[in-house]
């Protein structure tokens, strides 16, 4: 029988578990999976660890609820004294993509100008005072839902005018610089516990869906296959989306991420940013809830689940 303590996964979406099971048996942690869209709280909390596997993208798969619960959950349980992996200063990080760009910034990372207005005629009045194209995005996005881009503020009410605009969960809307790249990818970098254990290149030849999971990535190819069906195309060929960046553990831009993720109570996280035509890196995204694509991870022998169980394991060390 195992030593370890159980490991409790606060999680919405079932499709993500699979490579997490696989790799918690591997460490020999027992796990027991805590479904957040329902529920009750009350008492002193389960012994073990808990970590936090909530998505800002939960109101996409019908769980209406899961963030103010998870939010609750959370409070709960680190008050009772329960070690949370990504807890509840990580998590409201990601839920509002605005304190991202706040926190960014506080810690000297360049980021595109990123401002946030609820209401359309304010959001119109908002994107009239950026310069050069920009995106409209959710402040709680998940999954590159709901970006759009603009030329100016005059094709963003034209767009609004259509009636089918995708205001988001909390009808929080943000306008956020675009950055041309001069080759279309953008570079995430994967954080576990105080370390980068590896960048990868997400291409964005397609749009800005960019979840790197192998099951959005099969919903995605899916989704376009049909499309190109109705369109009578070829079919799409997705298994080059993802590739290995050669950006480096000690690059100065890593350092600060590191020290903004130890700052800000971030133990997992995927981060994401873009490079200009002059070499500026701007970031623009913090995903704590990360997931890995397989087929990389194969390829780079760097297994990103099998890296957080074994952070799992450091963590019951040092708690012992």
């Amino acid at each position: 029988m195992s030593t370890l303590p159980t490991v409790h996964i606060l999680f919405e979406n079932p499709d993500w578990l699979p490579p997490l099971r696989d790799a918690l048996q591997k460490q020999g942690f027992e796990y027991n999976e805590i479904p957040v869209h329902h529920g009750i709280i009350d008492g002193p909390p389960a012994p073990g660890i808990y970590l936090n596997r909530m998505s800002p993208s939960s109101h996409t798969r019908g769980h209406l609820t899961s963030v103010a619960l998870t939010r609750e959950i959370l409070a709960h349980l680190e008050a009772h004294g329960a070690r949370v992996v990504n807890g509840l200063a990580a998590f409201e990080l990601e839920m509002s993509k605005l304190r991202q760009h706040l926190t960014l910034q506080r810690f000297g990372i360049r980021t595109p100008r990123t401002a946030l207005a609820v209401g359309t005629e304010h959001l119109v009045t908002l994107a009239a005072s950026f310069e050069g194209p920009f995106i409209t995005k959710h402040n709680r996005g998940g999954k590159g839902l709901g970006i759009e881009r603009f030329e100016n503020a005059d094709e963003l009410q034209d767009r609004l005018a259509q009636g089918d605009f995708d205001l988001g969960p909390d009808h929080q809307v943000l306008i956020q610089q675009y950055i041309q790249a001069p080759e279309p990818f953008i570079t995430r970098v994967e954080i576990v516990g105080q370390r980068m254990i590896f960048a990868m290149r997400s291409a964005t030849d397609d749009g800005f869906q960019l979840c790197p999971s192998d099951v959005c990535q099969v919903e995605l190819q899916r989704e376009k296959a049909q499309a190109a069906a109705i369109a009578d195309n070829c079919p799409i060929d997705g298994g080059a989306k993802f590739s290995q960046s050669p950006l480096q553990a000690d690059d100065p831009l890593v350092l600060r991420y590191l020290a903004m993720c130890a700052a800000s109570g971030i133990e997992l996280a995927g981060i994401e940013f873009v490079e200009d035509a002059e070499g500026k890196r701007y970031t623009y995204d913090i995903n704590g809830t990360t997931n890995y694509n397989q087929t990389l991870g194969h390829q780079m022998g760097i297994h990103g689940m099998d890296e957080l169980a074994s952070y799992l394991r450091h963590v019951v060390a040092h708690q012992i």
